[in-house]
């Protein structure tokens, strides 16, 4: 019936329909719900059983889980920093941060969705699918305290100067969600970091608690770079009812995001992997200088390391393409993100500049192994004549 509805209302939407000018949108919406069946005039045929859209939709199924717990978590961090986490149900703590984290999705979606229509419409073209990730991203990668009209700000740059002005999706050289977490944290620093920001400090619709104007809380990576015992037990950690950005605490919410990413063949093993092996490298090493008070492995499981690991680095896109070129910009990130959380006590997280400069350096790093490639096939093929 739904088919048989957009083949009516198609015609409407045609150059010489009344409603062209949505055209865009329309389209948008039609290869959203159906697998285009349409063929390539240069000869190139749509083959597969998933487009991009489809990919798009996985990736946001896989991001349920640590956007869920992250706002039970977010419930449970104002609950127990009030003292009251007795007195709250389940349901409290969850629907008090289903409603504290929803205005922030949706003003991602309706910013970044706004400017991508209006984009489209200026272009003419079809409204492009990159930005279903990207919506729920940036949200997922921010403190709960962040102001609303400051997160908009963000999208708005990141949408435009990160993602159309290069050409739209598929042609970004950075990650939009780092993009905009990148602009967030150095034009409004304060409200991004430091100890004030990640637990939330209001009461909504009756839920939820008003906290003292001098009430902080400092995330355990912050902790480590003060030289500070991280306050937390390795099974807290991995559990993830800690303070820290909605979607990145949970190790287990976050890793069954993993395995539907690699069940369905969305994201790379050999990249995600490699930057594990990559920060337990670097942390294992300034473990054995004595450059760091905690071990290697509990360096994998704070801040953002496993979030970017999975759903960041694994970006098809702004990550490498060659299977060689995989495994040296996973390893790079890992590397990378721990000497900056080590070696630079202002900024303890690491990982977004680290995602960001490997970004950069993804087309050296493909162009360096095809010719690597070449040179040994030519090498080989000389030797033989």
């Amino acid at each position: 019936m739904l088919r048989n509805y957009l083949d009516k209302i198609k015609p409407l939407f045609e150059d010489d329909g009344k409603l062209h000018c949505f055209r865009s949108v329309f389209e948008g919406i039609e290869t959203f719900l159906y697998v285009p069946n349409s063929t390539s005039k240069t000869g190139t045929n749509i083959h597969d059983a998933i487009d991009s859209k489809r990919i798009m939709s996985i990736v946001v199924i896989a991001l349920l889980p640590a956007l869920l717990f992250g706002m039970y978590n977010v419930g449970y961090q104002n609950y127990l920093a009030a003292g009251r986490l007795a007195d709250a149900t389940f349901f409290d703590l969850f629907i008090y941060g289903f409603l504290a984290v929803l205005p922030k999705i949706l003003v991602s979606y309706i910013v970044g969705l706004g400017i991508e229509f209006i984009w489209a419409q200026m272009k003419g073209e079809e409204i492009q699918e990159g930005y279903l990730v990207s919506g729920i991203l940036i949200p997922l990668i921010i403190p709960i305290n962040c102001p609303l009209w400051i997160l908009a700000i963000a999208v708005a740059f990141s949408v435009i100067f990160v993602k159309e002005i290069f050409g739209g999706t598929g042609m970004n050289i950075f990650n939009v969600a780092l993009g905009a977490r990148a602009f967030l944290f150095f034009s409004y620093p304060t409200e991004m970091s430091g100890d004030s920001v990640w637990v939330a400090n209001d009461t909504i619709f009756g839920l939820g608690n008003v906290l003292p104007d001098t009430f902080t809380q400092a995330t355990p990576l912050a902790l480590t770079a003060q030289n500070m015992s991280i306050g937390y037990d390795l099974r807290e950690l991995i559990v993830g009812l800690i303070p820290g950005s909605i979607g990145e605490t949970s190790v287990i919410a976050i890793g069954i995001g993993a395995l539907i990413l690699l069940f369905t063949g969305i994201a790379s093993w050999k990249t995600m992997l490699s930057v594990f092996f990559g920060g337990a490298f670097m942390a294992f090493v300034f473990k054995e200088l004595g450059m760091t008070s905690i071990t290697w492995y509990e360096h994998l499981f704070l801040g953002g390391f496993c979030f970017g690991a999975v759903f960041m680095a694994t970006d098809p896109v702004t990550s490498a393409r060659t299977e060689t070129g995989k495994y040296i910009y996973g390893f790079l990130i890992g590397v990378v993100a721990i000497a900056i959380r080590i070696m630079n006590p202002g900024y303890p997280e690491g990982m977004m500049l680290s995602i960001l400069l490997m970004n950069m350096l993804a087309p050296l790093i493909d162009h360096c192994v095809v010719q690597h490639n070449i040179s040994k096939r030519a090498k080989r093929t000389s030797q033989k004549i």
